[in-house]
């Protein structure tokens, strides 16, 4: 028996593929999903999604959103999500850089600009966990 990942962002459809398992960041803990797995509806926390199918296991940076599992089909529905393939090291480090100099200068600013540059910073730095992972 198989699962069916969905990974979707408001952008893209960044993943879809029949898997054996996947394990969720969630703002709880990780949690693996197999086969068989009860429904469940939790929130995502900013973090490394890993997918295995066959003897491969598969990275992804995912952050915010839930995940829904229902039966033999796992949804993810991120704000934001990346395949290791598709990071860039150079532009995310670029990116972290400049949220990181925002975020020093933005102290007193809008306090939603204040959290979304905080949630780049995280984001970019699982990324950058995902991308260097294999060295």
């Amino acid at each position: 028996m198989a699962l069916t990942l969905e990974i979707v962002t408001p952008e893209a459809r960044v993943y879809s593929d029949t898997i054996d398992s996947v394990v969720i960041p969630t703002v709880e803990g990780e949690v693996g999903i197999l086969p068989g797995h009860i429904p469940l509806l939790t929130q995502i926390a900013d973090g490394e999604l890993r997918v295995t199918k066959g003897n491969e296991v598969h990275f992804l940076a995912v952050g915010g959103g839930f995940a829904e599992v229902e039966s033999d089909h796992v949804r993810v529905l991120a704000e934001r999500a990346i395949t290791e393939d598709k990071i860039d090291e150079g532009v995310v480090e670029a990116a972290l850089k400049r949220a990181e100099d925002q975020l020093r200068s933005a102290a007193s600013a809008d306090p939603a600009e204040f959290e979304y540059l905080q949630e780049m910073v995280r984001f970019a730095g699982v990324q950058l966990s995902v991308k260097r992972r294999r060295r």
